[in-house]
């Protein structure tokens, strides 16, 4: 693993996800402030999934040893974003939205410590110098595209 920079950019992206979901976590009602942080969250999130998707798991997706993983992954990312589409939809102060987020919140921690302690290991491994440069290009390419169609569309995912 000669050029981590591509982990490192995903663990940072998830640093601010943990963060995000902390300040949404300490927010009540349907505030200004929770809505920011859950529109910030919505779309950091929503960005960082393609751009991993069309980086790290497409790599991993062409990789027999690695493809497992990249699936289970890409189905957790359309679960967490089903979950961000439910919320949107949801009155922010009532009693359903804030059962929603934790249930949101658990699943999505689970899935990035998941990425981090197993999945990102086992690519590492998997993936030769050459490649890990090339994810990380796409991936440092593709997010600030990402971000803008995030931030101009609505919760839930189009692609179906």
């Amino acid at each position: 693993m000669a050029d981590a920079r591509i982990f490192d950019d995903l663990k940072r992206d998830h640093d601010r996800h943990r963060k995000l979901l902390e300040r949404i976590g300490d927010t009540s009602g349907d505030s200004a402030e929770r809505r920011k942080y859950f529109e910030a969250f919505r779309v950091e999130v929503s960005a960082h999934a393609a751009a991993e998707e069309e980086s790290l798991y497409a790599a991993m997706l062409a990789d027999p040893d690695l493809r497992d993983d990249a699936r289970h992954s890409v189905s957790e990312h359309k679960e967490i974003d089903d979950f961000l589409g439910e919320l949107a939809d949801t009155d922010m102060s009532s009693g359903a939205w804030l059962t929603k987020f934790k249930e949101m919140r658990h699943r999505y921690e689970h899935h990035i410590d998941e990425e981090e302690e197993d999945m990102f290991p086992a690519a590492a491994k998997g993936l030769s110098e050459a490649e890990e440069q090339r994810i990380t290009k796409v991936f440092e390419q593709r997010k600030p595209k990402e971000l803008e169609m995030a931030e101009d569309s609505e919760s839930g995912d189009s692609r179906e």
